[in-house]
């Protein structure tokens, strides 16, 4: 079984409608602009690189499985103003990943988790490959295990 895999950043273009509305409409649809004041502490879901003190990210909550399943589940991610989004290679691991302790879920073609695990992020690149070691795991989500957020999604290379 190939556990070759690659790692997926948000697409830009669904936060395209946010960034331009007012802090009152961001309000108003549950999302703040906020100031980066810590670096690393603002995890981009886009570039899949932290942000630099200073620059601005918006905070919406997103819904990262939305497929019919008993794990149907959104929460909140941080998108760097002016985002494009990142495209990798196949079995690259972005920098926002290894400095992190993270929570790897497995979920099968019904988007049911049947396999999860927490690694340390320097550990990351043998967690997936193990997780995808198991031929019903269609693809995987990887959340950052502290504040339990997601961070990006993972599918098996072609």
């Amino acid at each position: 079984m190939n556990t070759d895999f690659q790692i997926q950043a948000l697409d830009h273009h669904h936060f395209l409608p946010y960034m331009q509305k007012t802090d009152f409409q961001l309000q108003a649809q549950g999302a703040k602009w906020l100031e980066v004041t810590a670096h690393p502490g603002f995890p981009c879901r886009v570039t899949l690189q932290d942000a630099k003190v200073g620059e601005r990210v918006l905070a919406i909550s997103f819904q990262h499985l939305p497929e019919s399943s008993p794990y149907q589940s959104s929460g909140p991610v941080f998108v760097r103003e002016g985002a494009l989004t990142t495209q990798l290679a196949v079995n690259e691991i972005p920098e926002v990943l290894p400095k992190r302790l993270l929570s790897l879920r497995g979920y099968d073609h019904q988007h049911l988790m049947i396999e999860a695990d927490v690694v340390e992020g320097r550990d990351i690149e043998a967690a997936i490959r193990k997780v995808f070691s198991n031929p019903l795991v269609n693809y995987l989500h990887i959340h950052n295990a502290r504040p339990g957020c997601f961070a990006c999604a993972v599918k098996r290379a072609s």
